[in-house]
């Protein structure tokens, strides 16, 4: 198992140059992100682009990381699925959950891809505990997780999901954060392949927020992590 927690001083705020920050509004093919994405990864391999942060939506979509099983696509003509080259196995992207591409340097941040992961998880329960909510990481597990003692003594749902990519130290893809998605879309796939706990969001949690009070709480906890950030143009 992974002690994530231990390592994560090694990725904070080791990058010179301001992380750019972008917000898109309505809902984001997710193909036409995926080419975005891959394109600005050529781009900061390079050095002629600085690093990214993509803040979006998608449509209803189920995607597959590299570690999906057949089984645990559920209802495979509910919503589209996507093949995907991230990490993990089968999650869901849908209108009222916010998607965080994740596009960072990691040559410039220790090189490790164990630290970096820990540090997503910090940064997610970092912006949750701002709203009142507390969230834990699993060693055995990836993702970020609310215990649920109104649903039993070991009851515990997952409110955000973590799956990247890394090409020659630059990762892509990200985490996705339960707003207010409709969780009964879930339902098509095991999430994350994890049958024993279920998925939970804000509003499930009874804490309702915007997406825009969520994306100001979500720049700051980043910024005390990764490092500064400024506007896309």
């Amino acid at each position: 198992m992974i002690n994530r927690s231990l390592t994560t001083n090694t990725i904070l705020k080791t990058s010179a140059q301001a992380v750019e920050w972008r917000v898109s509004r309505g809902l984001v093919d997710y193909q036409d992100a995926i080419t975005q994405m891959e394109h600005r990864v050529r781009e900061i391999r390079a050095g002629h682009l600085c690093e990214q942060i993509w803040l979006l939506e998608h449509p209803q979509l189920y995607t597959a990381g590299t570690s999906a099983r057949d089984e645990d696509l559920v209802d495979p003509n509910r919503f589209p699925v996507h093949q995907t080259g991230r990490g993990g196995q089968y999650t869901y992207h849908g209108p009222g959950q916010r998607v965080a591409y994740v596009m960072l340097d990691l040559t410039r941040r220790g090189s490790d891809v164990r630290a970096f992961v820990g540090a997503l998880e910090e940064w997610i329960i970092a912006s949750l505990a701002a709203f009142g909510i507390s969230a834990e990481r699993r060693a055995d597990r990836v993702g970020v997780w609310v215990p649920r003692t109104d649903k039993g003594s070991d009851a515990e749902d997952k409110i955000a999901a973590i799956g990247i990519r890394v090409r020659k130290w630059v990762t892509y893809h990200g985490i996705s954060i339960n707003c207010d998605p409709d969780l009964e879309h879930f339902s098509g796939i095991v999430p994350c392949g994890v049958k024993e706990h279920g998925v939970t969001s804000f509003t499930d949690l009874g804490q309702p927020t915007s997406m825009g009070k969520l994306d100001d709480v979500l720049r700051r906890q980043f910024e005390t992590t990764f490092g500064l950030t400024v506007d896309a143009p």
